[in-house]
């Protein structure tokens, strides 16, 4: 009986976790004019014009290009900000770790209103460069709380014998330290890369004139339109990120570091 109610209770569960994305899928293969479930008849056309829209093409190479520097750069200030806080010990150690989990805990759209202030007042910044800053800095506690995990499994007692065999610190970390976390490395990118390709709020308020972001397109769409073509993208985009995150899972093991 009570296996028979788990098995009730993980059915309605995961129904109300997939039935949006279900709903949103077979919508978007409609011949409706409009966005609608249950779908009347079948078509393509809705994922062709995907292809056709340029403000989903131009935004999609945006939100690529700013995912990858963004996560890029929040990798490289944040591999030393992790490596402190998990081999050195010192007094304002959980202070630092709040500070800089800070993105995390204040809501999205708080971070992109601050931001929008921030820039606005130091005067003409490009759109893409305020963006990228945005971006880096909701990536970068993520990069860190990822290579803290990393760094935690990883035996102090391996850099400390390359130390003592004559290396410095720096390279010991380079030489030893580095090439051991690379499956870290690589599983914070793809959180990082993620996230940022994602990222609604914090795009929202500092997109501008030419440079928008893939999901601020899709919501600029929205505003005068309700067609399938809406549900297409998001059919796309939700293959696009599952298959990332299997591949990283399988390749890295995602999950022991997220």
């Amino acid at each position: 009986m009570v296996s028979r109610w788990m098995y009730i209770s993980l059915v309605i569960l995961y129904s109300f976790l997939i039935g949006p994305f279900i709903i949103i899928f077979m919508a978007s293969f409609g011949a409706n004019a409009n966005l609608a479930f249950p779908p009347q008849g079948f078509t393509l056309d809705w994922f062709a014009n995907v292809f056709e829209r340029s403000q989903f093409i131009d935004g999609f190479w945006v939100s690529l290009r700013l995912g990858l520097l963004a996560t890029i750069a929040s990798l490289i200030m944040g591999i030393p900000v992790a490596y402190a806080l998990t081999r050195f010990q010192f007094a304002a150690a959980g202070l630092v770790e709040t500070v800089f989990s800070a993105p995390i805990l204040v809501p999205g759209l708080v971070i992109g209103f601050a931001m929008l202030k921030f820039y606005v007042r130091l005067g003409d910044l490009n759109v893409l460069t305020v963006l990228f800053i945005g971006h880096t800095a909701i990536l970068f506690p993520y990069s860190v709380r990822v290579i803290s995990a990393s760094l935690r499994n990883l035996d102090p007692n391996v850099e400390d014998a390359a130390i003592s065999l004559g290396a410095s610190r720096l390279r010991g970390f380079l030489l030893v330290v580095l090439p051991n976390m690379q499956a870290g490395i690589a599983a914070a990118f793809v959180l990082g890369f993620i996230t940022s390709f994602n990222n609604v709020p914090v795009s929202l308020f500092l997109s501008g004139p030419g440079v928008t972001t893939l999901p601020v397109a899709m919501f600029s769409y929205l505003e005068y339109h309700f067609d399938p073509t809406i549900g297409a993208l998001s059919t796309l985009l939700v293959i696009f990120t599952i298959a990332l995150v299997q591949t990283a899972e399988r390749l890295l093991g995602l999950s022991q570091f997220v």
